[in-house]
């Protein structure tokens, strides 16, 4: 289009639906191999405890931890359930309970923006169904039910795990923040991803199929990665 002086219109954005999001909220997702739940500090806490004590690397890229023992670390997790952004949930195995955490957190409703962070897993659920069913759950609640349009992760630039899981889980690296936090009295560069409700569907039909009973061997072994399935470079 040009304008009546015979000049270009300058480009601009599509029209997108401009209704805010909802932000995070107390729901309990549920899966096949387990849930994530509000976090309950008196409920989570002593499970969680046992779960990731004496496990002090999962604490390495955290603002915070590890603690000096489990009335510190209970105290803490008291503190953050009563935050509204982050917004704390409890990663619960079907079997053996509470064994992480995750939150939503930078919250934007009014630019339908959110992230998903502070995931700590306690070693034996990392690289696991649950730890990638998690992520689908919170995925399908951000963008089907709370109506988000852009799911960011960022991580420490360094923290290489992270990284690999993002792509993984099927977030585009959109590039390094540099000197972007000062953490522990360390400097941080930070890597961010994101995923858009446009990416979705297809992400979460892949999430689905890796998550298939039929996707695994008798033995647990999967037979298609999620990475093959996201067709991730």
């Amino acid at each position: 289009m040009t304008r009546q002086n015979g000049e270009p219109e300058p480009p601009i954005g599509p029209a997108v639906d401009a209704t805010p999001a909802h932000r995070p909220d107390a729901v309990s997702l549920s899966g096949r191999f387990g849930s994530v739940e509000r976090l309950d500090a008196g409920r989570h806490g002593e499970p969680l405890w046992e779960a990731l004590a004496g496990h002090d690397r999962v604490w390495t890229y955290m603002a915070y931890g590890p603690f000096a023992g489990r009335s510190a670390f209970l105290a803490w997790l008291r503190e953050r359930q009563a935050l509204a952004d982050p917004f704390y949930y409890a990663i619960v195995d079907a079997v053996r309970g509470p064994v992480g955490l995750a939150t939503l957190m930078a919250s934007r409703p009014e630019m339908r923006v959110v992230e998903v962070g502070h995931i700590v897993l306690a070693p034996a659920t990392q690289r696991t169904p649950l730890a990638t069913e998690a992520q689908y759950l919170l995925a399908r609640q951000v963008f089907e039910a709370l109506g988000y349009r852009r799911y960011e992760w960022k991580c420490d630039a360094l923290n290489a795990a992270s990284r690999r899981a993002a792509l993984r889980f099927g977030f585009a690296f959109e590039g390094i923040f540099r000197s972007h936090m000062i953490v522990k009295g360390r400097s941080r560069d930070t890597a961010w991803f994101a995923m858009t409700d446009a990416d979705w569907p297809a992400r979460k039909a892949a999430f689905e199929r890796w998550l298939a009973p039929e996707n695994f061997h008798a033995d647990g072994r999967q037979r298609a990665s999620l990475r093959e399935l996201n067709r991730v470079d």
